[in-house]
This record gives C-alpha cells, structure tokens and sequence, in this order.
C-alpha cells in the first residue's frame, strides 16, 4: 500500500476544517453552553443572572417529576431496544432464507427509515386515534376501549410503537449484512450432525451476530434517548400525567415553554452523563461477551 505523504503541512488541517467546525459548532459548543447555564439561573429574558452552585442539580433530585421523567425513560428506552432489534431480527431471518427476492423485500423493508420522526409519529397518531382510527375501531369491535389521551399505559404504548416502527429499518440491514456474512458452510455442518433450526441459531447464528446485536444495541439506546424527540412531541406531548414525558422531552419543555433555563441546562447535562456512562458501561462490560 501506496503512503501519501503531505508537502504542506497545513493541508491536512484545512481539509477537516469543514468537519471540525461542524463538530464545534454544533457539539462543543452547545455541551460547553450547557454545562455552563447547569450552574446559573436567569430570568426568562436572559437579563438577571446569578450563579447558584449545584442548586439546579439538587433540586432536581428533589422533583418528583424528574424522578417519574428517568424512570419513564429508562421504561421506554429499554421497550424501544429490545421491539426495534427483535422484529428488525426476525424479519432479516426471514429475508435471508429468501434467495431470489430478498432485495425487492429487502427495498421496501428499508423505506420506512427515509420517514422523519415526526412524521412517523403523526402517522402512528392518526393510526391510534380514538375518534378517527382504524385501530381503535377494530379493538372496540372486539370489546377493547382504546384511548391513549387519558390512558397511561396505552399512551406509553403508542410511542413504543411509533419509535421502535422507525428504527425497524435500520437495525434490518445491519443484521442482514450480518446475517449474510456467516458462513453457509457451518450452518450446513450443525444441520449434518442433527441440530435444528433452532439450535443452529442459538449456537451459530446468534454468537456470530453478537458484534452486529452489540453495535446496535448502542445505536438503539442513543437513539431511544435522543432522536425520539419529535415521536413525543406529535403523539402525546409528555402526557398523559407525564407518563410519556423521557428526559430529552423534559428538557425541551422545561427550557422552551417553561423558561426554565438554568433547570434545562441541568438536565441536559445529567442526560449527557447517563448515556456516557451507559456507553462505558456497554464497551467496557458487555463488548467482553461479544464474539468477533
């Protein structure tokens, strides 16, 4: 292999300029701004400010509401992983054993990844809406009364739902390409010897899936947490009685309409150090198991 070797030594420099611009202005400033409001509390105006110290951070540890905000997230974001990657699983499973149409299957199983969020989540609204939805009226004919604006647990549903619907399509090709990458040879060899289709799987497929199902474990988590923003946001709002209200929504809603910056700020940096930590965690941790 050929090594290129620069005469100018500001030319590598100027050539991640664009990237490392993007990086700053969009990521470190915007993590620095916030790790600096954390420790400040102003008026809605931005006119008075004072430094307050940890109080922001203390006092929401003494919010109930907060509290209820990390353990709806954590219900959420563990609902949206594990529906996204079993049904993203099953469905590559399927596609795989398909020899000659997998990529007409594989084309349309990918569409629903080009969807914005909150697209999708106004889709799924309409899907799911008590007065004007298709299945609601199908439960109601079978003695099932839904109705997510006042019901907790099928408002959590619903967002499940919607969330996990839209990363369906990404965690299918990753696990396709996987899927596609294990020797033919081997599962061949187990189904000589007597192993079914099951055991194949348990023993052959799933350990040789296991940095596939690892790196999309990450990505999952990230996103559930993250991008599932505007999926809230044109579904339930954060309600009913808060019971859809995750963290990265409580931030926008106690920043943006309450006018709660400092607050916000705050809770922006505490959702930065839960997923930070859950990446040590799972690199750290979990990579141990993985098999490449």
């Amino acid at each position: 292999m050929k090594r290129t070797i620069f005469s100018n030594q500001l030319l590598p420099w100027l050539l991640l300029a664009p990237q490392l611009a993007i990086t700053f202005i969009f990521f470190l400033w915007p993590a620095a701004q916030a790790i600096r409001q954390s420790f400040l509390r102003e008026d809605a105006f931005g006119i008075n400010t004072s430094f307050v110290g940890l109080a922001n951070f203390e006092a929401l540890w003494n919010s109930s509401q907060y509290l209820n905000s990390l353990k709806v997230t954590a219900i959420f974001a563990v609902s949206v992983t594990v529906l996204s990657m079993g049904a993203a699983l099953l469905l590559a499973i399927a596609v795989d054993r398909m020899m000659k149409s997998t990529r007409p299957y594989t084309t349309l199983l990918v569409w629903p990844y080009a969807v914005a969020p909150a697209v999708a989540g106004i889709l799924w609204w309409f899907i799911f809406n008590p007065t004007i939805g298709v299945l609601p009226y199908v439960m109601d004919r079978f003695g099932y009364d839904w109705n997510h604006v006042s019901n907790p647990g099928q408002a959590m549903t619903l967002v499940v739902i919607a969330s996990a619907w839209k990363q369906i399509s990404y965690n299918f090709l990753f696990f396709v390409a996987g899927l596609q990458a294990i020797p033919a040879s081997m599962r061949e060899a187990a189904a000589i010897d007597g192993a079914g289709p099951v055991r194949r799987f348990f023993d052959i497929t799933l350990p040789l899936l296991s940095p596939t199902t690892f790196f999309l474990l990450v990505v999952n988590i990230v996103y559930s947490m993250f991008e599932t923003f505007a999926v809230i946001d044109a579904t339930t709002e954060g309600g009913p009685a808060q019971a859809t209200n995750i963290m990265v929504y409580k931030v926008y809603f106690d920043g943006f309409v309450g006018q709660n910056i400092g607050s916000s700020a705050a809770q922006s940096v505490v959702l930065m150090l839960i997923v930070i930590a859950l990446t040590v965690i799972q690199f750290r941790y979990v990579e141990k198991r993985v098999e490449y």
